[in-house]
């Protein structure tokens, strides 16, 4: 009897493993499909969102290390619009031409749009992630400098955070560096007080190398990066309208800049440094309108497509991911 007992036991382990493998149990969990929510003709591919990025912007969007792959925040966003709307998705390399690409007609949506560009031909949802010119200081610093302060502030060579260091602070006050890597080795070795870099970028860079570093102050009222669509695709407008809000509301935008930056990224309370150098100082909180002073005044070939069933995409996961892949270093002109 009590061998018949063990076999009895052993078959039994036996028929548990194969439900676990034939994707019964919990392991396999597969998302429900969601039905289309926008028409074909309101997509250039039917069943398919194709959505542009620029591949040399990590880290929005950028080559994955060993591969090709595009992976980012973008890339995260971008998945969880297409499985909003129930349809597959596909990624192109539109390099820093995104309105080029839309009026071509090669993507239906463009990634990574800085909210204050005020050059634009195209509609633009809201932000769905935020930004602007940073101020990084060690975690020990709390105190934000005025323009008037003798301050040592690196950022990268022609950027359009270097830029705004020497029109807020002078030329004196700028130490300009190669890369943004270079600029954040310069605040940990003692030789800069502060990092000047865009909020998204900087942050990148910071946890990805394990910097000491945290944003104090803002050199520029805080902007976002949106999503474009083509002014006549009204139809698609209001559909990435609608998820681009759930995406807020529901955290998983805060799970996906905490994939990518260590944290969610929130801007609103941060103090904002005003005023020319040359005319005094003066700073104010985000989203606050009293200053003063006077404030100072960023097509590929290359496509990548997923392959999975409507409803689901290939391209990195939006939701849940706790796990970050690395992309290629940030060196760009624009932090």
């Amino acid at each position: 009897m009590r061998r018949w007992k063990a076999v009895l036991a052993l078959c039994l382990s036996f028929v548990c493993m194969g439900v676990l493998l034939s994707g019964c149990g919990p392991s396999s969990y597969t998302p429900d499909q969601k039905s289309q929510a926008v028409s074909s003709s309101a997509l250039g591919k039917d069943g398919v969102l194709r959505v542009g990025v620029n591949a040399n912007s990590a880290p929005l969007a950028g080559q994955s290390s060993g591969s090709s792959r595009i992976v980012g925040i973008d890339v995260d966003v971008a998945a969880y619009i297409a499985d909003e709307l129930g349809v597959k998705l596909e990624l192109v390399d539109v390099g820093s031409d995104p309105e080029g690409a839309l009026k071509d007609g090669k993507v239906d949506v463009v990634m990574g749009v800085d909210s204050s560009d005020s050059d634009a031909s195209y509609w633009r949802s809201d932000s769905y992630l935020q930004t602007g010119v940073a101020l990084f200081a060690p975690s020990s610093t709390t105190s934000v400098p005025t323009t008037s302060s003798n301050v040592q502030i690196a950022a990268q060579a022609s950027s359009k955070s270097a830029w705004r260091v020497s029109n807020l602070f002078g030329d004196g006050s700028l130490v300009s560096e190669t890369d943004l890597k270079s600029a954040f080795s310069a605040l940990s070795s003692g030789s800069a007080q502060y990092v000047a870099a865009d909020a998204v970028i900087g942050e990148y860079v910071a946890h990805t190398n394990g910097y000491d570093a945290t944003i104090v102050a803002l050199l520029q009222d805080p902007s976002g990066y949106c999503v474009g669509v083509s002014t006549s695709n009204t139809e698609l407008q209001s559909a990435v309208s609608t998820v681009v809000k759930k995406l807020a509301s529901g955290g998983v935008g805060d799970i996906i800049e905490a994939k990518w930056l260590g944290s969610a990224l929130n801007l609103n309370n941060v103090t904002v440094v005003k005023g020319a150098a040359t005319t005094g100082s003066a700073s104010t909180t985000a989203g606050t309108t009293s200053t003063t002073g006077t404030a100072g005044s960023a097509s590929a070939t290359g496509s990548a497509t997923s392959t999975g069933t409507t409803g689901t995409t290939t391209a990195t996961g939006a939701t849940g991911s706790t796990g970050a892949t690395s992309t290629t270093a940030a060196t760009g002109t624009t932090n």
